[in-house]
């Protein structure tokens, strides 16, 4: 048994973890990561790169089904599941060194590949050596939450942690949960050739703005995706052609294949959290606006936070860590300006407050700007006229925007910018943006703002013509 002292021990080298390392050993704090399963985390191994990846190969074979609008024949494509699994892997193998032990050790960092355990307020047991450190940044991530259904024990199933392992098309993949992980999955496996079911136990993405989300789910289901909402799981069962779900009206949906996607746990059993002094909650542990735990010399970041689960908001929680973990300064951390992309086609983004969280904070003094895709001379031109742009403004700033069409998860960035540096709709309209763009669309967005007030209002007609009587 060993011991050593550090500056910074960071548990977890998901995206987070990695960020508070890099960061922290290169402007001289000594840094010690551990990682007992693989380094990236869920994003690279299970999560946003392969998930990704993979949808890119169902755009690829799906392509062929567009190309009669701009004058081109193409016959329809033979897909080999097993050569597009290999693709994501190679996605991969091809971003893993940014990841790895060896550059992070070429950083500074020791890594230790061992879990980390607690065994008081300051040290972490990691194998058979014992950590003692000033701060500690926890950084364990999520899991798939798989729920106590009733014959899951007896039957095969899939989470994003063992899918992404297949080598053989499913012939009709069953799909429980219509959240984004659900549903993206359910759009690159129709495209790639298998039959697809989801099954949603209230509304298909139904923590997004309807209006948007309705636009999702109707562009999947014109694809062949059959999407049962408000359809709760009573029992899983094998059946013949290998697992299916019963609901509590004794509905029977069957398929080959069967796909969790019932949502996120935080990562937390291993930590034995309360030799530390850390409380945690329902959906991970405890923090405040800091991400200082109830153990003030440990931060939580990232999923295990239990708030928001995305790669970017890991990566920005690590900023707010640095600054206050080893600078000392003031820092908090804030969602109001996080945005978040569903990745299907279309794409769905947001950030802020969605049109009925705006109404409900703000009332009669919340206004909504619109503008639709099919007026975008770009989206037009490359046949993608399905979409729709909202943003919600409070006395001329943007509060929150919501857009669902091709790109929009490049789109929301700039809406996210506005937030975070309180601009107003008028700098907004005082972009320029090369044409034709889609970009254009969040400049139109602002226009549609201003344009009551400028074309509608009798005072501007009366000032217009006044200065137009003077004018030489």
């Amino acid at each position: 048994m060993t011991g050593i002292r550090t500056d910074l021990l960071v548990i977890g080298a998901g995206s987070g973890g990695l960020s508070v390392a890099a960061g922290a050993s290169q402007i001289g704090a000594e840094v010690i990561l551990l990682e007992g399963h693989k380094m990236g985390g869920d994003c690279l191994n299970y999560g946003c790169v392969p998930s990704k990846a993979l949808l890119a190969a169902g755009k690829a074979a799906h392509q062929h089904t567009l190309t009669a609008a701009f004058g081109v024949t193409s016959p329809p494509p033979k897909v080999d599941y097993g050569a597009s699994m290999s693709h994501v892997r190679d996605v991969i193998a091809q971003i893993e060194p940014v990841d790895s032990q060896e550059r992070f050790e070429g950083l500074g960092v020791t890594v230790i590949r061992e879990f980390g355990t607690f065994v008081s307020p300051t040290q972490v047991q990691a194998g058979d050596t014992t950590i003692t450190a000033r701060r500690i940044v926890i950084a364990t991530g999520s899991a798939p939450l798989v729920p106590a259904l009733p014959g899951l024990d007896d039957v095969p199933y899939l989470t994003n942690e063992t899918l992404f392992d297949l080598t053989e098309r499913p012939e009709h993949l069953l799909i429980v949960g219509g959240g984004p992980i659900g549903m993206e999955m359910a759009q690159a496996h129709i495209r790639l050739g298998s039959k697809v079911t989801v099954i949603e136990g209230q509304t298909a993405l139904g923590r997004d703005d309807p209006e948007m989300a309705a636009l999702v789910v109707q562009a999947l289901r014109d694809e062949g995706v059959k999407i049962v909402e408000n359809a709760m799981v009573a029992e899983v069962q094998k059946s013949d052609a290998g697992v299916a779900v019963i609901t509590p009206d004794g509905q029977r949906y069957g398929g080959s294949h069967l796909l969790l996607a019932l949502g996120r746990k935080a990562n937390t059993d291993r930590l034995n959290l309360q030799m530390a002094g850390i409380e945690t909650t329902k959906t991970g542990i405890r923090t405040d606006a800091s991400l200082r735990t109830t153990n003030r010399k440990v931060y939580a970041i990232g999923d295990v936070a239990g708030g928001l689960q995305f790669t970017h908001l890991a990566g920005y929680h690590a900023g707010v860590i640095i600054r206050s973990a080893l600078f000392g300064l003031p820092a908090k951390a804030s969602t109001a300006h996080i945005p978040w992309a569903t990745y299907t086609d279309p794409e769905m983004a947001q950030v802020g407050l969605t049109e009925a969280q705006a109404r409900a904070e703000y009332g009669d003094r919340m206004e909504v700007a619109r503008f639709e895709y099919d007026h975008n001379d770009r989206a037009i031109a490359e046949r993608k006229p399905k979409g729709l742009i909202k943003v919600m403004v409070v006395k001329g700033r943007p509060v929150g925007a919501s857009i669902v069409g091709h790109q929009a998860g490049e789109i929301i960035s700039l809406w996210s910018l506005a937030i975070v540096n309180k601009l107003k709709m008028a700098q907004i309209s005082g972009m320029v943006s090369p044409y034709p763009t889609y970009g254009e669309l969040s400049k139109r967005a602002a226009g549609a703002y201003f344009s009551p007030r400028l074309f509608d209002s009798p005072r501007v007609k009366t000032i217009v013509g006044l200065v137009q009587r003077w004018l030489p």
